[in-house]
């Protein structure tokens, strides 16, 4: 007989408040109302969208590039009230945003930002109609993939948007991320304003933008389908989120075990694919593609050895008698269960 700790698990309660922060940030903006929106909780660590004009906040990201082009860019060719112009607003903006970003890490990621929750809707569909993917990612196509959100980061978060203030490079070009950020198309579309899905034609500038955010928005909705948690990889707020990861004191931590590296469970589980935590402990287990989403906790089948820890207490801990109860309901992404799980094969260089 099923008892109410069957049914209530780490990852039921992430889903239902993924769906509740969904609402919240994509509609909440008609409780709040648009000055609380714009003005007091426009430094959130989540994609949350500026262009939706029913949103209840936004994410860190817009003001940066808004700041770096509007008044870094412009103060560094004036010259003039450089601290009151530029150092004020921007040490606001970060300050704002570290005390939102302290008390969860990057459970942003993980259980909060809209477009996350978009991906793994997808891919509980595709998984519902036989789509998901039955070939894992192998950690070399991972070291890929890593860089290419730095990459997006430096370019079209800081260097277009300065560029931009400095006179360098077109109008259109500071704000770059969110000219490309598919979540500007999701937030919109999901208020029923398809004014993000035309191609602007103003300039050519503005024609190349919209049609890269159309096409990255068709080419995730269709690989979210069969991969878990796509543009993730690449996202630049995570590489955001990553620079304050060590300040926060919600970390998830993994002990040693004589028993690590044998099933390879939590490395299945992982919606990012880091192989670290199959093979490493400490903090070397946890890369900085890390979203706290805590599914590795949850399916690692051996006590106390994967936490979610806020400081010293451990708010989730994985346990045997927890494991055999999930995987009643789920298996990690379809994968065997613990005894029945080959080893996966994985070069690991010696220090």
């Amino acid at each position: 007989m099923n008892t109410w700790k069957d049914a209530v698990t780490l990852g039921r309660v992430r889903f239902v408040v993924q769906i509740l922060m969904f609402i919240f940030l994509v509609y909440g903006g008609t409780v709040i109302g648009h000055y609380a929106a714009d003005k007091i909780s426009g430094e959130l660590p989540a994609l949350s969208c500026a262009y939706d004009k029913q949103n209840a906040s936004y994410c860190v990201l817009i003001p940066t590039q808004h700041q770096l082009h509007h008044r870094v860019g412009e103060a560094l060719v004036q010259m003039q009230q450089f601290s009151f112009k530029v150092l004020l607003p921007l040490f606001f903006t970060f300050l704002s945003f570290y005390l939102f970003f302290v008390f969860l890490n990057k459970m942003f990621c993980g259980w909060i930002c809209p477009l996350g929750t978009f991906q793994e809707m997808l891919y509980k569909l595709g998984r519902g109609i036989r789509l998901e993917n039955r070939y894992a990612i192998t950690p070399a196509q991972t070291y890929f993939v890593r860089p290419v959100k730095w990459l997006i980061l430096v370019f079209l978060v800081f260097l277009l948007p300065l560029l931009a203030g400095l006179g360098v490079t077109a109008p259109a070009t500071g704000d770059a991320f969110c000219q490309v950020c598919p979540s500007r198309m999701l937030t919109t579309l999901a208020t029923g304003d398809f004014e993000q899905f035309t191609i602007n034609q103003a300039t050519l500038g503005d024609w190349i933008f919209s049609a890269i955010r159309a096409a990255l928005f068709g080419i995730i909705v269709v690989t979210a389908l069969t991969l878990r948690q796509p543009f993730c990889r690449i996202c630049p707020l995570l590489a955001f989120n990553a620079l304050f990861q060590r300040l926060s004191p919600m970390r998830l931590v993994k002990h040693p075990h004589e028993k690590c590296e044998k099933c390879g469970i939590c490395h299945k589980a992982c919606p990012m694919d880091i192989h670290e935590i199959w093979h490493e402990s400490g903090s070397k287990a946890f890369h900085d593609d890390c979203t706290l989403c805590g599914r590795c906790a949850e399916f690692c089948p051996d006590d106390k050895v994967i936490q979610i820890k806020f400081g010293p207490l451990a708010l989730f801990s994985s346990a045997r008698e927890y494991y055999k109860r999930r995987i009643k309901g789920e298996k990690p992404e379809g994968y065997p269960v613990a005894k029945k799980l080959k080893a996966i094969p994985i070069k690991v260089e010696k220090s």
